[in-house]
């Protein structure tokens, strides 16, 4: 994706510099569509050229040097600060509105190089040990109701909240997270939202650090297949990517937390949107 990136960026630049550019003058009798022919034939031609010295004559492969760029962010993603960093990161910006797929052109590379590393390693007799996946991520443990963990404010929201628009909103928004779709919930009460973006943000950095943990403590094995179905519901996603019951066991206690950590902000935030609706 990235050499057709930049290929495309360098091919985009030489026809632009030679868009002025005609053999013909303004006056010629020659039809448009002929001098249009011969006025591109030099900028294709530079860019063949180019192509041709830089792959066949200088032997530069493009694909292992953009490699070797996100190397160290690859292997960065890898650790559990790395692996922390980003999950918080795509919790921050999600809860100012900018949805983490915005981080995709970076975190899915990576995402994507980690399992099928986990693949080749157990294919050839050893354990899986790249954690930053997607399987890990939004089917395994992670994101259980979608990016920051938000199943247990759903659940809340439906079965606790005394504000009815809150239930309202719990009703509407249950469905979609059960598959793992958070939009709805996030854009209906987190974002801009000071009550709610704080235990968003604290569960980019606790749940991270969990998932991580019990991972490399071995309570669950880390995927070893791809799997990119992450609208499957919890926990069947969860047995599907690591069938033992310690994963089971691993993303129980995720919800648990993340459950603490969110039900004292949702407490105080009904109880505020309570008294606006006795007010109204």
């Amino acid at each position: 994706m990235f050499v057709a990136i930049i290929v495309a960026i360098f091919v985009s630049l030489i026809m632009e510099g030679f868009g002025r550019f005609s053999f013909f003058s303004e006056d010629t009798v020659i039809p448009d569509f002929v001098t249009s022919w011969f006025d591109s034939m030099l900028p294709i031609g530079i860019i063949i050229i180019v192509g041709w010295v830089l792959v066949d004559v200088a032997h530069f492969n493009m694909y292992n040097a953009i490699q070797s760029i996100f190397a160290p962010l690859a292997t960065g993603a890898d650790t559990i600060y790395g692996f922390t960093f980003i999950l918080f990161l795509d919790c921050f910006i999600y809860s100012m509105g900018i949805s983490g797929w915005v981080l995709s052109p970076i975190t899915q590379p990576l995402m994507l190089g980690g399992i099928a590393a986990n693949v080749a390693a157990v294919a050839a007799g050893n354990p899986a040990t790249h954690v930053f996946t997607s399987e890990v991520i939004y089917s395994g443990w992670a994101w259980i109701g979608g990016v920051g963990c938000t199943m247990p404010l759903a659940l809340m929201m439906l079965l606790m909240a005394k504000s009815q628009r809150l239930k309202a909103l719990g009703k509407a928004c249950i469905v979609p997270s059960l598959f793992n779709i958070n939009e709805p919930l996030v854009f209906g009460t987190v974002v801009w939202n000071p009550y709610l973006m704080i235990p968003l943000w604290i569960n980019g950095i606790v749940i991270p650090i969990i998932t991580w943990l019990g991972l490399k403590m071995g309570l669950a094995a880390i995927p070893k297949a791809l799997m990119q179905m992450w609208y499957i519901p919890f926990p069947i996603s969860t047995w599907i990517v690591s069938s033992s019951v310690g994963a089971i066991i691993l993303m129980a206690v995720i919800f648990v937390v993340a459950w603490v950590i969110w039900f004292p902000f949702f407490k105080v935030y009904d109880g505020q949107v309570v008294k606006e609706e006795a007010k109204n």
